[in-house]
């Protein structure tokens, strides 16, 4: 996917997310987009055809989620709260599952 269709995306998402929720988003890619969980969840499942695909957590209070779409490659990075909020913190293109080839005793 071009940087100019995932501009096109993330401002599309940013125009849908501020009806949900009344989120303002004042630029494309600059700013995080956050809505409910369930919200975003939704629109990464429904409109972007994403699927989690990984999660971890980033304190007592958050989780990282990484969406990634297995037929485009494009990705999403969300943290989820534990209020119930979801942020789109980044987005991309080009995502590749790895396998790790070394186990942790090995790893150099």
């Amino acid at each position: 996917m071009t940087t100019r269709r995932t501009a096109f995306l993330c401002f599309l998402f940013a125009v849908s997310i501020t009806g949900v929720s009344g989120v303002q988003a004042q630029s494309l890619i600059g700013d995080v987009l956050c809505g409910t969980k369930e919200d975003i969840h939704t629109k990464l499942t429904r409109q972007f055809g994403a699927v989690k695909t990984g999660a971890g957590l980033r304190g007592p209070e958050a989780v990282m989620e990484i969406w990634t779409n297995p037929k485009s490659g494009d990705w999403t990075l969300v943290q989820t709260y534990v209020e119930g909020n979801s942020c789109i913190v980044a987005m991309g293109e080009y995502w590749e599952d790895l396998v790790p080839t070394d186990t942790p005793e090995t790893a150099g």
